[in-house]
């Protein structure tokens, strides 16, 4: 119950992870000897920690088996009479049966009255209810109480009178009841409720946090409806005494401190959240309030004010437990909203059914008999596997899916029986058919949680790390966010964050539900580590990390670190490749360009080899450069674009916004430069135009580059393309970019380049 993270991601959270303080994660139990060490220090031997912790738990079990079975001994002691009853058409209580041959000739008769020594006690179907507690109506309350501690004064007599309808009176002489008329349910809820108060001995008394406390609270107050539900259970006719009179005002202040115990600790786990302390007084004093009212009968609605006060604690505790994930990712308060809303939706039917059946008092007595022991189960169950919630992750998967699929049916059942007056076969069967077409629905969706089928495949793994070499390459500051995207995918964890902390290798802490990783200086070789990944809760908080996750990291890092290296010796290969060849040209095709140029037999041929030239060293100057800055490059296509065109006599309009100044790398250049060329080259061939409008826009990582001409052409989509404008696109394409080109309403061709994101290409 009471678990220890780091609070939150901050400095201090992440010193406290990674000090080497091996805080309780999700994963613990309340008796994980690791954690009672850790707290109790060297001063207090373990064996003597356990020692007297161990006595009081078994002086514990002792009191509450004493406890049970002193339960069953009052209860075996108490008459009955030998005979099964029933709720008439009427209203009125019918024998159905009876192996006493005095009360077997009566049998289908209705029980007007009891009279045992001096007591008097008129009955009718509401000595039935075997509980006020789940009686809406407070005059019905009061008559019910009334009317059993009558029925349990005049049985204790031992010699009652019955008065059947039709004036017959029969004596009959009770027995005891006898451990083995107790039935089958009254074992069942009792054990069910010895190992509940069990289970919050222990985890009291494995570490006596305020947490803890409250679980304690909780489970104890449960363990007592239990108790209740196993007496009632056992009972054919009247409740004996004091229980008439305690049963309401008792089990409503069980629901209730079960309610506010719940709210409290959802404001302390698995995150202390903001004004915790104002919420719980708060809690605490209603229910302190509700309760005083309710013991001294002057609360008006009483029921109706505990339904809607539990309710609304647990909405709130489901709020809570909403905020505090927010504040702070963690899989227990995931869960324990899931079985929140399943549990107030169950509590809202419960209520529903039995508030539409106040008109049907017979339909009103089966949901009263059944729905609240249905709920009071599945809660004890809940808190019997909360401590052991994360060690239990398939089990807990398996009850989580029979415990919603079982909840839904039977509420369903009440619901229709109470408002829709169907029989009980016909109620069950939509129900169960509504139920399993809801879970058919939802059963991919169910699969794909148990399965967790998004899990980053060994294909896409190879994607991603070959993406992000080459964009740690480009952006060496970048290296720990992009590390740290790749660790999402791979362990789907509820929460990763960067610390500013040296560890030497990658480690588990946390019990298992927090891994660090470090973070390489990939830019720098073997240079020094810098900074660390922390990520908690793997795949949402369905398992825990293990060694195994922690060595796949690792080879995950390295694998990095190699595909940069790899990156760095075929780039820098390029690099060496792409400058010899610049080197030969300019020495090889520049200097015979430049021959030409002297020897010219015409100016005209003179100035297309001296344009030839200077292409030919633009060309050079780029194959050399391993990176442009996006201003000069821009500079010079300006000023290629203009020379070339002016030869043509067709005038430029150039238009070029950037919001940053990039650095194109030498495939990002080229192809945009020979695009570029091959668009206006294309225009000067076919167009006829007299002007020539180009717009650059880079915003952010997009780039659209516009070339609109005023030339004849016309519907470019009957064009055939040959090898210029095939070249066109798939230069775009090789940057991730598409190409269009349209016709202008006055005349002309524009095209229009779209690269979306520029800096994701090479």
């Amino acid at each position: 119950m009471d678990v220890r993270l780091p609070g939150s991601p901050s400095s201090s959270a992440a010193d406290a992870v990674t000090s080497g303080y091996n805080s309780l994660g999700p994963d613990s139990t309340a008796l994980d000897s690791g954690l009672i060490d850790r707290n109790f220090g060297s001063d207090e031997p373990l064996s003597r920690w356990m020692g007297w912790r161990l006595r009081l738990l078994v002086v514990a079990a002792l009191i509450g088996c004493v406890t049970v079975l002193l339960l069953a001994r009052w209860l075996a002691d108490a008459p009955r009479i030998d005979a099964t009853w029933r709720a008439g058409a009427q209203g009125q209580l019918e024998l159905l049966s009876s192996a006493d041959p005095v009360l077997k000739p009566h049998e289908g008769r209705a029980l007007i009255g009891v009279i045992g020594g001096n007591s008097v006690a008129v009955v009718d179907a509401l000595t039935l209810r075997r509980s006020s507690r789940w009686l809406t109506s407070d005059i019905e309350r009061e008559r019910h109480r009334a009317m059993h501690e009558q029925l349990s004064t005049a049985l204790a007599h031992g010699k009652v009178k019955l008065f059947f309808s039709e004036g017959e009176m029969v004596e009959n002489t009770l027995e005891r009841r006898g451990l083995g008329s107790l039935g089958a349910m009254f074992w069942l809820l009792s054990g069910l409720a010895l190992v509940l108060y069990l289970v919050a001995m222990v985890v009291v008394l494995a570490r006596p946090t305020a947490r803890n406390l409250l679980y304690a609270l909780a489970a104890l107050c449960q363990a007592g409806n239990l108790a209740f539900i196993a007496i009632e259970s056992s009972m054919e006719l009247a409740l004996p005494l004091p229980l008439p009179h305690w049963n309401m005002p008792v089990r409503m202040s069980l629901d209730l401190l079960t309610a506010i115990a719940v709210v409290h600790a959802s404001a302390l786990h698995p995150r202390r959240i903001p004004g915790a302390a104002s919420v719980a007084w708060l809690g605490w004093l209603g229910v302190a309030a509700l309760i005083v009212l309710l013991g001294s009968g002057q609360l008006a609605g009483a029921w109706w004010w505990v339904q809607g006060s539990v309710a609304t604690l647990g909405l709130l505790a489901i709020g809570l437990l909403t905020w505090s994930h927010k504040i702070e990712p963690h899989p227990f308060a995931v869960v324990m909203r899931r079985f929140g809303i399943l549990a107030v939706s169950a509590w809202g039917l419960l209520t529903l059914a039995l508030a539409a059946g106040n008109s049907m008092p017979s339909v009103q007595l089966q949901i009263a008999a059944v729905g609240p022991t249905i709920w009071s189960v599945f809660f004890a169950s809940l808190l019997l596997l909360l401590p052991f919630l994360s060690k239990s992750q398939q089990v807990m998967r398996e009850f989580s899916l029979l415990a919603a699929i079982s909840t839904i049916a039977t509420a369903l059942d009440l619901l229709f029986v109470a408002a829709f007056s169907l029989g009980q076969f016909a109620s069950l069967t939509l129900a169960l058919f509504l139920s399993l077409g809801l879970y058919s629905g939802a059963r991919q969706w169910l699969l794909n949680q148990l399965r967790n089928q998004n899990v980053l495949t060994t294909e896409r793994m190879f994607e991603k790390l070959y993406r992000i070499a080459r964009e740690v390459e480009a952006h060496p500051e970048r290296t720990p966010a992009l590390l740290t995207q790749l660790l999402r995918e791979l362990f789907e964890p509820m929460e990763a964050l960067l610390i500013d902390k040296h560890i030497p290798s990658t480690r588990v802490t946390g019990g298992g539900s927090t891994l660090l990783i470090p973070v390489p200086e990939l830019a720098q070789g073997d240079a020094p580590e810098t900074g660390a990944i922390l990520i908690r809760f793997a795949q949402h908080g369905r398992r825990l990390f293990t060694t195994e996750d922690a060595r796949l990291a690792e080879r995950v890092v390295e694998q990095l670190r190699r595909a940069v290296a790899f990156d760095k010796a075929v780039e820098q290969g390029r690099s060496e490749e792409r400058l010899r060849l610049a080197q030969d040209l300019h020495d090889d095709i520049g200097a015979r360009l430049l021959t030409l140029m002297y020897k010219a037999q015409s100016p005209e041929m003179e100035d297309y080899v001296r344009h030839t030239l200077q292409d030919l060293k633009t060309l050079t100057r780029g194959l050399a450069a391993p990176n442009h800055p996006l201003s000069h490059a821009a500079a010079e296509w300006k000023s290629d674009l203009t020379q070339r065109l002016s030869a043509a006599h067709i005038s430029l309009g150039w238009s070029f916004s950037a919001d940053r100044d990039m650095s194109l790398t030498v495939v990002q250049w080229s192809a945009l430069t020979r695009a570029m060329r091959e668009l206006v080259s294309n225009v000067i061939a076919h167009s006829q135009a007299r002007r020539v409008d180009i717009e650059f826009v880079l915003e952010g990582d997009r780039l659209d580059l516009t070339v609109t001409d005023n030339g004849v052409g016309r519907n470019p989509q009957a064009w055939a393309h040959g090898l210029g404008l095939g070249g066109v696109r798939k230069r775009v394409k090789q940057l991730g970019g598409e190409v269009a080109w349209k016709e202008v309403p006055a005349g002309g061709i524009c095209c229009r380049v779209c690269i979306r994101q520029l800096s994701e290409k090479p």
